[in-house]
């Protein structure tokens, strides 16, 4: 999954966001709406980490979203 594809998929990911980044608001997650630029901005805001930093954050939940994407996939496909 790509940046173009969280954001398409936002209403699905932002729960699995919210649990992740309990700093983050709810007014700040409706404000990311899947854009990296945002999630990193208030990642670095609520966080007080370096831009480096959110950014590699901001990263590893797009992996893990393709991870367990992956996984559901390929239970449904032993069904």
């Amino acid at each position: 999954m790509n940046w173009d594809q969280v954001e398409g998929k936002w209403k699905q990911s932002k729960g699995k966001f919210r649990e992740k980044c309990g700093k983050l608001t709810d007014d700040d997650i409706e404000v990311i709406a899947g854009k990296r630029d945002q999630l990193v901005g208030r990642l670095q805001e609520r966080y007080g980490i370096a831009r480096e930093e959110a950014e590699k954050q901001a990263d590893a939940f797009v992996a893990g979203l393709n991870e367990e994407e992956r996984r559901e996939r390929a239970a449904s496909s032993r069904h």
